[in-house]
């Protein structure tokens, strides 16, 4: 069995080392705790800061690459509906769009699944873990002008729901294309305090929030013989 994974940061297992004060590798992230559990050989080829327009570029590059692979699992999104908020900071009453907008990320995923599709690996979708809307501004407002910012957003928990419909959307890419989606989510949700399980900067899961994606994972996932 062979599973080849492509996404951002959060599949790629990277977390916020606070005592460093840089982003590192996990070890022991979702994925690679899945495959070493089941002695399943996966193939990470998620990237930092990966968008759906990037991953396309990497389908397109890949070739013949996902004909190896049983299943590929894919996590889009974080990024895609993040702002430039340096540029958002600057000119709070300009018109901004995200990274990659929403009608054009479900162009882009829907892409993706196809050329997979194609390729004769079977593709299966993640969902986002939520963000902390609070942590998630005092990061990204870093030596930025924070009421700039705040003037642009309403307020700070649009940030929340605008990061929600991208993830509302995955569920109408899995359906439109006929592919399963793991929700990794909800566990988080259920949690008393789930910014307990995230980094500081709101967005990334820990290594805690890793071992509770790891536990939606392997409830979630499919039968793979």
């Amino acid at each position: 069995m062979r599973i080849c994974v492509l996404g951002d940061s959060v599949a790629k297992g990277i977390v916020y080392d606070e005592a460093k004060q840089k982003y590192v590798f996990l070890k022991d992230s979702f994925i690679n705790m899945f495959a070493k559990v089941n002695d399943i050989s996966v193939k990470n080829m998620a990237k930092f800061g990966c968008t759906t327009s990037k991953a396309v570029k990497i389908v397109d590059s890949a070739g013949d690459c996902f004909t190896d692979f049983d299943y590929t699992l894919i996590e889009l999104g974080g990024n895609d509906c993040n702002y430039d908020w340096s540029k958002v900071a600057e000119q709070p009453e300009a018109p901004h769009l995200p990274n990659v907008p929403l009608n054009q990320f479900r162009t882009s995923y829907n892409y993706i699944i196809s050329k997979i599709k194609d390729k004769g690996s079977c593709p299966m979708l993640l969902s986002l873990p939520p963000i902390d809307s609070s942590m998630f501004f005092n990061w990204i407002s870093k030596g930025l002008n924070k009421e700039n910012i705040l003037r642009f957003l309403k307020e700070p928990n649009h940030i929340y729901n605008w990061h929600k419909s991208y993830n509302q959307m995955l569920y109408n890419i899995a359906e439109e294309n006929e592919v399963a989606i793991i929700d990794i989510r909800e566990v988080f949700l259920k949690e008393k305090d789930y910014s307990d399980y995230l980094c500081p900067d709101g967005m990334h899961p820990n290594v805690k929030g890793h071992r509770l994606i790891l536990s939606a994972f392997e409830k979630s996932l499919p039968p793979i013989k």
